[in-house]
């Protein structure tokens, strides 16, 4: 499936131009958070425009990942995530010689769905190119542990570019990576099948992007507003409706875009749910954490993301661990047991009391970086496995969907709980609390619905 000579740069070049592709998107949810005040006061941009420079990415994204993955099983998935990767070069570009704070918005947004283009192809491209089940395990370990890296190494990056280069460079960093990206996947990453004669549900399509980019809109607004604000209930309505019009169109629909046998499927559907949950608990530890030790113990950024770096650390070591036992295992004790020693680490978080001194919380957080990253390969695995090839990119998508939820979900209600909480640590040691009871949902669901070890493996 590799195009060049049989060899390991050659079989490696494709998990490198997947990975590095996926790597900018997550950096970039994370990296401008540091920029966005001296972009700001650079730009003389609203409190508003400031929301918007951080969140438009976030929810265009989040909308039309499932769009980008029915267009990559149409059109072809490695002609998807090549556009993608164009757009999302181009579009970093104009983000970084931004003139005005609207024209960085609007930039954002383009950027946001050159993500959406990327992210379902690269799953898709990793299960073409390795079709080997260990090779494969390996791939998806180390595609999973970009997220991870990307996210936590954010703050460290943005904040050492800020105060060193610029806020520009934030986005200047995108053009070298993307161009690498888009030279490698043309070169060593032959061209996908195509299902030309699947028409695209368009009426589906917008409803998956209403109800995603309505749930997204509503999370972001409830950290700030409360989970009671009436604009807020409005959102969560207007996406609970869309997903229903959803549902309905898919069943009427000759050619559907997501198939609800599929979501019938055990693995597929129970996947999912592990994937939303897991990025709860993990970018939830992520984003409460960062808060503290900015807020409370006066780090700076770039202190930050050192701090963080012990979450960050163990995630590629636990991917690269969990593909290399998983042909021996099978995937369900490594998702269930990930899932375990993840909520162990938050539960040992919000136990360790209201002030603990920062090396009591070093093994909490490499305990929630090891077990989600030595979980999401068996649950990648276990997504893509119940997709026929023909609707990979599909699965691809429904997967970074609901993984996006997760996010979004546990970043709106740590944030909720530190605002509203009878004092800073025990709205901590709540959000802390809260992730681990969803890990430890994830573990029980992970031993019910992901495949155990094949017969004869």
């Amino acid at each position: 499936m590799l195009c060049g000579r049989d060899g390991a740069g050659d079989a490696l070049a494709p998990l490198l131009a997947v990975c590095a592709g996926y790597f900018m998107v997550i950096l970039d949810v994370t990296i401008i958070n540091v920029a966005v005040p001296v972009v700001g006061r650079d730009l003389s941009a609203s409190l508003t425009g400031i929301q918007w420079i951080t969140d438009g990415y976030t929810l265009v994204f989040a909308g039309f990942l499932m769009t980008g993955g029915a267009l990559g099983d149409r059109l072809g998935n490695r002609r998807v995530f090549c556009s993608g990767v164009a757009l999302f070069t181009v579009s970093s570009a104009a983000c970084a010689f931004a003139p005005n704070a609207p024209f960085l918005v609007v930039a954002r947004l383009v950027e946001g769905l050159g993500a959406a283009l990327i992210v379902p192809g690269s799953l898709a491209l990793l299960q073409q190119a390795y079709p080997a089940p260990a090779a494969r395990s390996r791939a998806f370990g180390l595609w999973g542990s970009m997220a991870g890296i990307a996210a936590s190494a954010g703050p460290l990056l943005g904040g050492l570019l800020v105060t060193t280069a610029g806020w520009r460079w934030v986005f200047l960093i995108n053009l070298p990576v993307g161009v690498a990206c888009l030279m490698l996947t043309l070169r060593h990453v032959t061209r996908s099948p195509r299902q030309a004669d699947r028409a695209l549900d368009w009426p589906a399509q917008c409803a998956v992007v209403a109800a995603v980019a309505l749930l997204t809109a509503a999370l972001n607004e409830a950290g700030r507003r409360g989970w009671s604000d009436p604009a807020v209930l409005a959102g969560w309505g207007l996406a609970a409706l869309a997903a229903v019009a959803f549902v309905l169109r898919e069943r009427l629909a000759r050619s559907p875009a997501l198939p609800l046998s599929l979501l019938r499927s055990r693995a597929m559907s129970g996947g999912a749910v592990i994937g939303l949950l897991f990025n709860f608990g993990f970018y939830g530890m992520v984003f409460t954490a960062s808060l503290e030790f900015q807020q409370q113990r006066g780090f700076s950024a770039l202190a930050t993301g050192a701090a963080l770096f012990p979450a960050v650390a163990m995630t590629m070591f636990a991917s690269v661990l969990s593909g290399r036992l998983s042909r021996r295992t099978g995937d369900r004790p490594l998702v269930t047991s990930g899932m375990l020693l993840a909520g162990l680490g938050l539960a040992g978080w919000a136990a360790a009391g209201s002030d603990p001194p920062y090396p009591l919380l070093v093994a909490p957080m490499m305990a929630a970086g090891f077990g989600t990253s030595f979980a999401l390969t068996g649950s990648t695995a276990t997504v893509m496995g119940a997709a026929p090839p023909a609707y990979a990119g599909a699965a691809s998508a429904l997967f970074n969907t609901t993984r996006q939820i997760g996010s979004a979900t546990g970043v709106a209600l740590g944030g909720s709980l530190l605002a509203t909480g009878a004092d800073y640590g025990a709205g901590l040691r709540t959000s802390m609390a809260i992730g681990a009871c969803a890990y430890l949902t994830a573990a029980v669901l992970a031993w019910r619905c992901v495949p155990g070890k094949p017969e004869g493996s």
